[in-house]
């Protein structure tokens, strides 16, 4: 304990002096080094972690199937199972049942907390990964069989290669790899089995491990985020969102355009309308004090997206879009970072089936989200954009019902840059690519770096090793073989790293 408290004590001064080298030198990376033998090692075990890859893919672990949910308990079982034969301690923390239908419930797969060393001398790290997948079916598209490891071209095809399988596994390749030198830091993992449907009762997990398993935890890692291009890059923030619905009545029925059409107040009209002075058509966003808790851009965030690796001809290639609303890589990247934006979904209770229905709709929902940014408040923005609709439905003077429910308030998160984890994986970057990282956020939203922060008081980083075009809950996911192997090197080279801070 009282070595725990000296290391403590250190922390502060260690990140003065690192900022003040910072400031003083043109970078503080580590030279590549030549002939690493930890480097060698992972080279020399590629192909045994490409198998255990092959037989990762292999289980379905689609978490949204119930008919599955035994291929994902079997897939964490196959975690645990690997995460002891190498060395770490192991619980299977149980998280009850869940109600998928009314009146029908699932057992929820357990959350792996594992350990690897418990030195008090030594700085404690978590890693967070998920072992469920997204659905997939060749008939969607797939060139393979979407659980069958393909191997073509450099890439690894296969349903979870890349989210979260494959970077999942080279976190645990790399600290199987830098143990056989010795471990310099504590590693702790928690990974789950339900988050691409939401995380169930994770986050009551994490506040009722607090001040157990997360009672020595230094720094939280996310293993699950691609890089912005072939760059490797380090997510340091991302967007929140808060999703909305309209939902707008008129007659008791459904009725028919023929028999009223001309003579009631629709209720889609009402909600096209309402739909309509969301956003202007540049996309900026049309109620009122909606920017007002939005940061300025400091002149020293704009230098973070002049270096950034990004080729906006490449997105159009992708995308097929012709223009954006943006035109430069600076703009398009900020706008997509770090300013708000409001997206239109869909609506809920219209006709959507092929051929003509000429029915006027008794109820309509529609559908859409605010990615906020910080220091936005999800609860502040609840009540904008409630006010804001009211006032123009009562301008309409319709004599339809209106009304406002928030859905989703996901708030946004924001790291500093300057903790010792962002140095080290910074450092680590140097050492295994000799390229200075992109710092990037996440236009996204991902809750549970916010929970992390919010509840634990840790600080969080996403380091993860997909690629830009990995495809992740699309068809034809993959991971390059180059970012699955040099991305094993960057997960060592960061515990090594993390060692000196």
């Amino acid at each position: 304990m009282q070595a725990m408290i000296a290391w403590k004590e250190n922390y502060q001064t260690k990140i003065f002096l690192l900022c003040i080298v910072s400031l003083l030198s043109s970078h503080v990376f580590l030279s590549p080094v030549p002939n690493d033998p930890l480097f060698k090692h992972i080279d020399d075990h590629k192909n045994e972690y490409i198998q255990r890859l092959k037989a990762w893919v292999a289980i379905e672990s689609d978490s949204s199937d119930p008919s599955k949910r035994d291929q994902v308990e079997h897939m964490m079982q196959v975690t645990k199972d690997y995460i002891l034969l190498i060395g770490g301690k192991v619980e299977m923390a149980e998280l009850g049942e869940q109600e998928y239908l009314p009146g029908t419930k699932l057992p929820l797969p357990p959350v792996i907390l594992a350990e690897f060393g418990n030195d008090a001398n030594k700085p404690t790290v978590c890693f967070y990964g998920h072992m469920d997948v997204q659905p997939a079916k060749k008939v969607d598209g797939w060139n393979t069989d979407p659980y069958t490891l393909t191997e073509k071209d450099g890439n690894l095809y296969g349903r979870g290669t890349s989210d979260d399988k494959g970077q999942v596994l080279a976190l645990l390749h790399a600290v199987e790899s830098v143990k056989k030198f010795g471990l310099p830091v504590n590693v702790k993992l928690f990974i789950e089995g339900m988050e691409e449907v939401g995380s169930n009762g994770l986050q009551r997990l994490v506040e009722e491990k607090k001040d157990t398993f997360f009672s020595d935890v230094d720094y939280i890692v996310v293993t699950d985020t691609p890089w912005l291009s072939t760059k490797p890059g380090i997510t340091y923030g991302a967007r929140g969102n808060c999703y909305f619905f309209i939902e707008v009545e008129g007659a008791r029925r459904d009725l028919h355009s023929g028999g009223f059409g001309g003579t009631v107040h629709e209720a889609m009209s009402d909600l096209v309308y309402l739909l309509g002075v969301l956003a202007d058509v540049n996309g900026k966003i049309l109620i009122p004090g909606i920017y007002d808790d939005v940061l300025p851009v400091s002149e020293q965030e704009k230098e973070l997206y002049k270096d950034l690796v990004f080729d906006l001809e490449d997105l159009q290639r992708d995308t097929g879009v012709n223009k954006f609303l943006q035109s430069t890589k600076e703009d398009i990247l900020m706008y997509r970072w770090r300013f708000p934006s409001l997206s239109i979904h869909g609506i809920e209770g219209a006709f959507s089936g092929s051929g003509t229905k000429t029915v006027i709709p008794a109820k309509v929902i529609g559908k859409f989200s605010i990615r906020q940014v910080p220091k936005m408040n999800p609860s502040v923005v609840e009540k904008k954009v409630s006010d804001y609709l009211e006032d123009k439905f009562a301008e309409r003077k319709s004599p339809n019902k209106m009304k406002v429910t928030m859905v989703i308030g996901a708030q946004p998160w924001l790291a500093n840059m300057s903790e010792p984890q962002y140095l080290a994986a910074r450092n680590a970057v140097k050492r295994v690519f000799n390229v200075e990282a992109d710092m990037i956020r996440a236009g996204g939203t991902i809750p549970i770096a916010k929970d992390f922060e919010d509840i634990l008081g840790k600080s969080v980083m996403l380091l993860g090793i997909g690629g830009p075009d990995d495809a992740p809950h699309g068809q034809n996911e993959k991971i390059s073989m180059y970012n699955y192997i040099e991305g094993t090197k960057l997960y060592a080279s960061f515990l090594q790293e993390l060692a000196s801070f």
